[in-house]
């Protein structure tokens, strides 16, 4: 039921108040501003991205991270490298070109990509100035050489690692979302039948929340990834994904519903609901999970990063997400290896992007959680 509270000569609604106590909790609200940065970021992927992330550079195999510069002869630009590779071991090196700069600039024009897949577009937001790049060197443009700039480093293929990053996001953080609609769905609805219902169907669904919960998480993960066909599209294999992760992960859900239920379906409204003829499902849905909604966006939320990480594993283990799909999990696969990682540690840019992710997500679900009870000691 709705609850208000007089504050001086204003009256508070439930929700306000925890509006009103979630701002006070700053790294709750900096986290949901950097979710919602991340969550941009990846729907605007085509345009953020300086390069697709396809685009191999054979010349540019494992270039490092190059910081970008300000002076006024150049403007904005970065250091114009080349490769160098020892005779002996064949691995690859690189040193500053004196001679040359990369000039770099925003809403700079590049390969013609559609946004959203609908929307032809050619701009980007930052990237490589290829037209002052003529300008300054007009001899360059005759032979056709094409200056790289790689802002998170490049890597075995020469493909930019911070334009992958960028839209393996779509991916590694849609996955989270998708997975959640379904956990919401099936927790709900078990969750609340369970707990309304009691006897012998509740009986029946806890015990078959524990047996599902006895299994260890990653050795099933692994199973059932283990068990797609290797045949499957990349969209198959993303959907497939999702399922897995949604019935696995629904179970915490469905007993934060269920002992709710149960502490709320004897009180007066409820059982005045009942007597009016209101249905099972109206008095479920309509009269008891709003008294708790709170409480179930906290639990959403403190889930969304275990499917992330779920994914993650998944896919750098080799058995979730396979090339072309582009997400971090898969990303993480180039990192098999010790010694790439010695060698080349840019390679665990993607490690960052879920690090921060996760920590964002916690956070979020922290603040969320303590603003659920807006009348509790502060």
């Amino acid at each position: 039921m709705s609850q208000k509270v007089e504050s001086g000569n204003a009256t508070l609604s439930q929700w306000q108040l925890i509006r009103l106590r979630f701002s006070k909790h700053r790294f709750a609200v900096a986290s949901m501003y950097v979710l919602v940065a991340l969550y941009m970021i990846a729907l605007f992927a085509e345009f953020i991205a300086p390069k697709e992330p396809f685009h191999k550079r054979a010349d540019y195999i494992y270039a490092p991270p190059q910081i970008p510069s300000f002076d006024f002869e150049y403007g904005l630009h970065g250091d114009f490298i080349a490769r160098d590779i020892d005779p002996v071991t064949l691995k690859s090196s690189y040193y500053r070109d004196a001679e040359r700069v990369v000039p770099l600039g925003f809403f700079v024009k590049g390969s013609p990509v559609k946004l959203w897949g609908l929307i032809p577009i050619e701009r980007r937001l930052f990237g490589v100035d290829q037209e002052a790049y003529d300008a300054f060197y007009p001899e360059d443009r005759d032979k056709g050489i094409e200056p790289g700039f790689f802002l998170l480093g490049a890597d075995r293929y020469g493909q930019d690692i911070f334009s992958r990053l960028i839209y393996g996001s779509r991916i590694s953080l849609s996955i989270g979302l998708v997975s959640i609609a379904i956990t919401f769905a099936l927790g709900i609805s078990i969750g609340g039948i369970s707990g309304y219902m009691g006897g012998r169907a509740d009986n029946l669904i806890q015990r078959g929340i524990e047996i599902i919960n006895a299994f260890p998480a990653l050795p099933l993960w692994m199973a059932l990834g283990a068990a797609m066909p290797a045949h499957w599209s990349s969209l198959k294999i993303y959907f497939m994904i999702t399922i897995v992760l949604s019935l696995l992960g629904w179970t915490g859900l469905a007993r934060v519903v269920r002992g709710k239920i149960l502490s709320l379906r004897e009180e007066d409204y409820a059982t005045a609901a009942r007597l009016l003829g209101a249905s099972h499902g109206r008095i479920i849905f309509k009269h008891l999970l709003p008294g708790f909604t709170s409480h179930i966006i906290v639990t959403l939320t403190l889930t969304v990063p275990g499917m992330i990480l779920g994914e993650t594993t998944l896919s750098f283990l080799g058995l979730g997400l396979r090339p072309p799909i582009v997400s971090w999990g898969v990303m993480l696969q180039d990192c098999l290896s010790l010694s790439a990682i010695a060698d080349y540690p840019w390679l665990l840019m993607p490690v960052i992007a879920i690090v921060l992710t996760v920590m964002s997500f916690n956070f979020l679900g922290d603040g969320v959680r303590d603003a659920a009870d807006p009348y509790a000691a502060k």
